[in-house]
């Protein structure tokens, strides 16, 4: 697995509002969009192109236009979503499942609750969307159900991760084609597996609380 941390002082500067518990949802909202077409641009260093032919107003040239099938983007529900706007602005063209994972707060252990993806991703390029890596088990799912599916290249865009979390996934997802691209790697988990020093809940800090 190939982990890239995002080091740009405007993803930083924007990180520290996040993390900020006085910043409300709008706030918070509008900068997770932000925070994701940056991450975005360094996720997609990857993406599968073809050589085009073109006419400029001066002469030909050959230039890339984005390979078929089209990148497919994953949101995981329900913080995901808060993140799906910053990557399809950065690739509009780029088709949209969703997935529900779901962590019990007791065990920690992930469950899908709900899924609309492609029956078959063969020869897709994936990028999925988890705002938070904390114990890795909810990522970890996600990817597995991307890979049965038939996807060969996945890559998973969080905001935060901790230690414990990537390192989790690496052991997961070994011998697979997986980038983890991450605003920023903090310090640890909790004793109640959320990430330290974090930013919270992200759902709740992106919708409220329900």
């Amino acid at each position: 697995m190939r982990v890239h941390v995002a080091d740009h002082p405007l993803i930083t500067h924007k990180l520290t509002v996040l993390r900020d518990k006085t910043t409300p949802s709008a706030t918070f909202r509008a900068l997770t969009e932000e925070l994701v077409t940056l991450l975005a641009y360094e996720a997609t260093r990857g993406v599968r192109v073809n050589e085009v032919t073109i006419e400029t107003p001066v002469t030909t040239t050959v230039g890339v236009a984005l390979s078929e099938p089209r990148p497919l983007v994953v949101p995981i529900l329900r913080a995901g979503l808060g993140m799906l706007e910053g990557m399809v602005k950065l690739v509009p063209t780029a088709e949209v499942g969703f997935l529900g994972v779901v962590r019990n707060e007791d065990t920690l252990e992930p469950s899908t609750y709900a899924e609309r993806l492609p029956d078959d991703l063969s020869d897709r390029q994936c990028f999925v969307l988890d705002p938070m890596l904390a114990t890795g088990g909810s990522l970890g799912a996600a990817i597995d159900f991307l890979f049965d599916r038939g996807a060969i290249d996945v890559t998973a865009i969080c905001l935060l991760a901790a230690p414990e979390g990537v390192a989790a996934l690496e052991k997961r997802t070994a011998g697979r084609e997986v980038t983890l691209v991450l605003g920023a790697l903090d310090q640890r988990l909790n004793e109640n597996g959320y990430i330290v020093p974090g930013l919270g809940d992200a759902g709740d800090r992106l919708y409220g609380l329900v």
